[in-house]
């Protein structure tokens, strides 16, 4: 099983074969999820004692197990926040995959942590974070703020040593669910700030509510979680009004951004993020607007110490790790990983910022393009103003359900994929343009769908 053998090698030249087809669809399938009932008659019992062999596994995976998922990087694919890999970023995730590193500390990943820390810098830098900041790639925005809001409470405990009441973080309504479940696990309180009428937290709402809480409360909040994006309408706060409270008060100021954290290359949109370098944390989704393949978080520090203090695991078998520079597995929740930023830095490498400040410029293109064309429909209109890759429209006079089927019967069609959201408690239609591969044409056709 663990000797390569001719066998083997025929059984590798398909897999690739497979994936360099994969790679070069244009479009690439958007297919559709199938029941667990059909799925477990189609595919059979595939787990057996003497195995089915690498032919009959790779056509299982190729006829029956892909077929019934969706592709995130179809052009069409707009619903939640897509995903739009280069194909330099794939190929380099095969080459990781192959590659068997344990990418959890300097002695035994170095060579690849390297690679991983200048593309952390290059994050750094373009978050105006000072030079000191460090960082590490996590698998997904909620493993990163739950990782953020640790060392944050860790912080807090070692500062306020004498509070022994709740600890609280400050959030805005718009705030990722994470967040939430991050308060669950910690054992902790959310208190909710009422944003303004362009949906953003601003620093004054902030003053307000601690102004209005407890002594006691007010000494146990520890953290201000701001979103550079929200999910499902693109809004980000402000983020230096936030800053400037988070200093006066010393709470941790930790920044959200993991979808709309990428418009930081975008010099159209840059100025919308003023004040972001002066957070405690951010975190920045690659998998989703920097164009990597899941499962890929960018967790930022201003200042790694903290992350150490509170993230380092100590063991007899851990402490020969100790090499002269700082441990990935050290800087969140987590221990053994896999190189994960490897197939962003890969693609960075191979096509310099530049394609990437471009790529971005396309996508928020299209959304204020999108965004012109529902404005003309006779039966389309724009909620809320279009931010950064995002646009929510309505259909007017449909209900929430003819919403849904609406949405169904794209999918079934193998048109698109763009689903219900809610906005104020209404149903709505979404689009998230992540993919540079979508065109004004793709949003024409599936608007014309809309107009009966």
């Amino acid at each position: 099983m663990h000797r390569y053998s001719s066998e083997t090698d025929r059984l590798a030249q398909r897999v690739i074969d497979h994936a360099m087809r994969r790679i070069r669809m244009d479009p690439p399938p958007l297919d559709g999820p199938q029941s667990a009932e059909v799925l477990a008659r189609v595919a059979g019992t595939t787990i057996t004692e003497a195995g089915l062999g690498g032919d009959e596994a790779l056509r299982l995976y190729t006829d029956v197990l892909t077929p019934a998922t969706i592709s995130t990087d179809h052009p069409r694919f707009l619903a939640f926040v897509p995903g739009a890999p280069t194909e330099a970023s794939i190929l380099a995730d095969l080459l990781v995959g192959a590659s068997s590193i344990y990418g959890g500390s300097w002695r035994e990943g170095a060579g690849l942590v390297h690679a991983e820390n200048e593309t952390i810098r290059f994050l750094c830098d373009e978050a105006g974070l000072p030079d000191g900041a460090g960082g590490v790639f996590v698998s997904c925005g909620t493993a990163g703020n739950l990782s953020a809001l640790v060392a944050a409470r860790d912080r807090a405990r070692r500062n306020r040593p004498d509070h022994r009441g709740r600890w609280t973080i400050l959030a805005s309504e718009e705030a990722h669910s994470s967040v939430e479940a991050a308060a669950r696990v910690m054992d902790c309180d959310v208190v909710l700030v009422p944003t303004d009428d362009r949906r953003r937290m601003m620093g004054d709402a902030v003053s307000g509510v601690l102004a209005g809480l407890t002594p006691e409360v007010a000494d146990g909040c520890f953290a201000v979680v701001a979103t550079s994006g929200t999910t499902n309408l693109g809004v980000i706060d402000d983020l230096a009004s936030l800053a400037d409270v988070c200093e006066r008060d010393d709470i941790w100021f930790h920044v959200d951004g993991a979808y709309g954290g990428a418009g930081l290359l975008a010099p159209s949109v840059r100025d919308r993020f003023d004040g972001i370098g002066r957070a405690d944390s951010i975190i920045i989704d690659p998998h989703k607007w920097l164009f990597a393949p899941y499962d890929c978080c960018a967790l930022l520090w201003k200042s790694p110490d903290d992350a150490v203090r509170a993230h380092t695991q100590h063991a007899g078998y851990l402490d020969t790790l100790e090499y002269g520079a700082m441990n990935p597995s050290d800087l969140a929740h987590h221990l053994s990983r896999r190189a994960r930023g490897i197939p962003l830095w890969f693609s960075l490498a191979t096509h310099g910022v530049g394609a990437y400040r471009e790529a971005i410029e396309v996508t928020i293109d299209l959304a204020n393009t999108a965004a012109e064309m529902i404005q003309a429909s006779p039966v389309l209109e724009v909620v809320g103003e279009p931010s950064l890759s995002i646009v929510c429209f309505r259909r007017t006079g449909w209900s929430s359900t003819q919403y849904q089927e609406w949405s169904d019967r794209l999918l079934r069609r193998g048109l698109a994929f763009v689903t219900p959201s809610a906005v104020d408690g209404e149903t709505v239609l979404r689009f998230c343009f992540i993919n540079p591969l979508t065109t004004a044409d793709d949003i024409e056709l599936i608007l014309s769908t809309l107009a009966d």
